[in-house]
């Protein structure tokens, strides 16, 4: 009985050694994700539509101001003062204009990562209840040292539990 508490006392430190640990690089991940890429580009075509509707309204600033400066001299003070308000609202309006749309899209942006993050965090989960994993890190965010023998490069699982190529 001695013999066998004594092999168990002996046994049980070395199944703590044990352990599993992983790491991938969500970077490189990310940039194979088909959701990636159709995000990209509807956040293009955003940004595109974004930039259009400002230069829109800058082009109507230009025109107003052009038209404003040929006759200036020779309005009345009350009606100078008036054309002078428009045309500030007018710059005040594409001011806000444009950080409304760097907001909108830097919200955008994050919600569609979002998802892309929350993908990726369910398939590492999966493939770490799966394969018995203690700890998986994602090397993207500089982890100074990883050793190659003590841990596993999962990214293969990973692409292909997320169904990359």
């Amino acid at each position: 009985m001695k013999k066998v508490l004594l092999l168990a006392l002996l046994v049980l430190p070395l199944s703590i050694f044990a352990q599993k640990f992983g790491h991938f690089n969500s970077a490189e991940i990310i940039q194979m994700m088909p959701e990636y890429k159709t995000a990209q580009t509807e956040l293009q075509k955003l940004q595109t539509q974004y930039e259009t509707d400002l230069k829109t309204m800058q082009d109507e600033l230009k025109r107003k101001a052009t038209a404003y400066d040929a006759q200036r001299d020779s309005l009345p003070d009350n009606i100078r003062t008036r054309h002078e308000q428009e045309l500030q609202e007018l710059s005040n309006r594409i001011q806000t204009t444009y950080n409304d749309n760097q907001q909108s899209l830097q919200k955008t942006s994050n919600e569609k990562m979002q998802i892309i993050s929350d993908k990726i965090k369910t398939a590492v989960k999966a493939i770490g209840e799966a394969g018995g994993y203690v700890y998986i890190m994602d090397t993207t965010s500089g982890i100074p040292f990883i050793s190659a023998t003590l841990s596993k490069d999962i990214s293969a699982d990973l692409k292909a539990k997320l169904g990359l190529k």
